[in-house]
């Protein structure tokens, strides 16, 4: 099991994501971590486990209301030895930082409708595909539906569930697991403690996203022996 920590970027800091509540996020305030900055957050992560990927929101391109990608330039380059996996929001050609070889596109289902859905195939696969969930499933129903589309790593990300201490959705983590056999699937939203992580390493959940557990201390740095 390996855990990817996440920074939601908004206007070049780092926020607390809670429920998908995106515009009422605040800039974080963590035990971990006494700044916002995203540097500082990164590294705070990385004094509690030598993570080898980070997952990054860049919230305001999501939100179509400008982009953080100057900043984003700047930590590939900075962190050479880590992998950003980065959602961008919607692409409809493969993003330019793609040159960097310690970038991975997110590409969030929220962000393609049926119309956008074409645009897929330009990736030839060489993407994660996050399927989002609110109440509900979050943008073309083919994508929920059709494993055809699919890469070969996928997060379920149960954004109702960001940040809220409720728990993961096993349910939904199984119903995808039955549908896209031989894919990888990646855990998002509501990961509480040790005891969440070995449930969904029990599972068979390789990889989960998570946040709030290790800003709280949660999880902590003896926690990643059994994981």
């Amino acid at each position: 099991m390996q855990l990817i920590p996440v920074l939601d970027i908004k206007d070049g800091i780092v926020v607390h994501a809670k429920l998908g509540l995106r515009a009422q996020y605040a800039p974080i305030q963590s035990p971990l971590c006494a700044s916002s900055a995203v540097v500082e957050v990164i590294n705070a992560f990385l004094t509690v486990a030598p993570f080898k990927i980070v997952y990054i929101a860049d919230l305001n391109a999501i939100m179509q209301n400008g982009n953080n990608t100057p900043l984003l330039k700047d930590l590939l380059q900075t962190y050479p030895q880590l992998t950003f996996w980065i959602d961008s929001g919607y692409q409809a050609q493969p993003h330019f930082l793609s040159c960097f070889s310690n970038y991975q596109a997110v590409l969030g289902s929220e962000s393609y409708s049926t119309e956008k859905l074409p645009t897929l195939a330009l990736f030839e696969k060489n993407f994660v595909l996050s399927l989002d969930f609110a109440n509900q499933p979050l943008g073309a129903a083919r994508l929920f539906t059709d494993p055809s589309l699919w890469p070969d790593k996928i997060i379920i990300m149960t954004l109702v569930q960001v940040g809220s201490g409720l728990g993961v959705d096993s349910e939904k983590l199984k119903k995808y697991q039955a549908l896209g056999k031989n894919k990888t699937l990646i855990a998002s939203g509501g990961i509480r403690d040790k005891a969440d992580v070995l449930a969904l390493k029990e599972s068979g959940i390789a990889y989960a996203l998570c946040a709030s557990a290790l800003h709280s201390g949660a999880i902590t740095a003896a926690d990643f022996a059994f994981f």
